[in-house]
């Protein structure tokens, strides 16, 4: 009756073998199980749960189900960095090059942006001739030679996530927290890193709303590393307001030269120093969090980060005469909004913005989509800010036919300013999860 018992054990309550998810996800992967027979079980898992050890099962099945990147090669502990996704992470392109100039390799997969999160694969090929493909000699050499490598994520790793995810999204079972997680770690664990670091996002403009649900997942993938013997740490941060001041692609390229330089906004460092120490204790770099956060600050001080940068995009074949020079982006259209009123900014609705940006041609609605790489919003304040009528708000870049009046309006529309400075004043880093 396989793989129909397998579907009625985890229905009627059982726990699955470690064999059992093994073979139910071989046999789909290879097409010897139905969609509708997947999809029964997603729902089973998805009103049922998983246990630990079921999950890491899951997760580990799904790891294996294409290939495994060998970075045995590669000296040193590899540590690699996720973010669940939020509007303005400009995160991994500043934090990269500050942990690969501390010395600790970052030999990393990235994903294309979906909806109003940006993809670090998009960003870069903003950048005039970057390449994203490389094969996995060049990947590795890079990695060894420079210390950093970030390539599009391979269609052979975790193929059995990708055909399960199509199908969540299809049959209402997205919003379970142990198919979010397997999901998340089949592919940290696939693309062959030593340690990994997640950056868990909780608000407005990120998939988990509360910060509850945010600790649930990271302690759950947390686990997952420990039972997979992948250390694994988690950063819980808020995503109730944009993280960094750009919304767009080569704006977000020019946010990161801009924080390498020494010049990042308030909540873009927290999260950056925060994951950066992370990943440097677990390279063993540094011996505590402490040191690990003034190490950041001193790659970014004297200027190895920004280095490490322009090596790195030097490397993958990408443009560097612009850095330290001029901005990278040049829109057909620019439109700047000044404040209409003084007060404080107590709240900016990033999830709305990065909406704007994706009908401006910031994101994709559709995976086939293709992403206009220059359009999109720079804000000049943040959340908490102090604002005088007058001064500069924001920036939209249009294409061509944009109608700036009106993108300006929805952008003003969804950045609250009051009298009195907003009293519930909540943290970018709310908490290190370890166990």
């Amino acid at each position: 009756m396989w793989p129909i018992d397998c579907i009625e054990h985890k229905r009627d309550g059982f726990v699955l073998t470690a064999s059992e998810i093994d073979r139910f996800i071989h046999d789909y992967t290879q097409g010897k199980i139905t969609d509708y027979q997947a999809a029964a079980w997603l729902m089973a898992v998805y009103l049922n749960g998983m246990t630990a050890e079921e999950t890491t099962e899951l997760t580990k099945a799904m790891a294996h189900s294409g290939d495994v990147v060998d970075l045995s090669s590669v000296s040193g502990i590899k540590v690699d960095k996720h973010s669940t996704g939020g509007i303005a992470d400009t995160t991994t392109l500043i934090v990269a090059p500050l942990v690969a100039a501390a010395g600790v390799p970052v030999a990393k997969m990235s994903g294309r942006g979906l909806g109003f999160t940006g993809g670090t694969i998009d960003k870069l090929e903003s950048i005039p001739g970057f390449r994203t493909e490389l094969t996995q000699t060049e990947f590795l050499e890079q990695v060894r030679r420079i210390g950093i490598s970030i390539i599009g994520q391979s269609a052979k790793i975790a193929p059995a996530d990708k055909l399960l995810y199509a199908l969540r999204d299809a049959t209402g079972t997205v919003a379970s927290i142990p198919l979010i997680a397997s999901s998340i770690m089949s592919k940290k664990i696939a693309s062959g890193a030593d340690a990994i670091v997640l950056d868990v996002k909780y608000g407005d403009g990120a998939f988990m709303k509360t910060c509850e649900e945010a600790r649930k997942l990271a302690h759950t993938m947390v686990q997952i590393g420990k039972l997979a013997h992948r250390p694994t740490t988690a950063v819980i941060t808020s995503m109730e307001a944009p993280l960094g001041t750009a919304i767009g692609n080569s704006l977000e390229v020019d946010e990161a030269v801009e924080a390498l330089s020494g010049h990042g906004g308030k909540r873009l460092m927290a999260v950056v120093e925060a994951i950066g120490a992370q990943m440097l204790v677990m390279g063993q770099k540094a011996k505590t969090e402490a040191e690990g956060r003034k190490r950041i600050q001193q790659s970014v001080a004297s200027g190895a980060g920004l280095a490490k940068f322009k090596q790195f995009v030097e490397a993958q074949h990408g443009s560097v005469s612009w850095i330290g020079k001029r901005p990278l982006t040049k829109a057909p259209k620019v439109f700047t909004a000044v404040s209409t009123e003084s007060g404080y900014i107590t709240a900016i609705h990033g999830r709305a913005l990065g909406a704007v940006a994706m009908t401006m041609g910031a994101g994709r609605s559709r995976k086939e989509d293709t992403v206009n790489p220059v359009v999109g919003i720079r804000l000049f304040k943040e959340v908490y800010d102090e604002i005088h009528a007058g001064e500069v708000l924001f920036t939209l870049y249009g294409n061509a036919r944009a109608d700036m009046q009106t993108l300006a309006q929805q952008c003003a529309d969804q950045i609250i300013v009051e009298a009195t400075p907003c009293r519930d004043q909540k943290p970018v880093v709310s908490e290190i999860i370890t166990e």
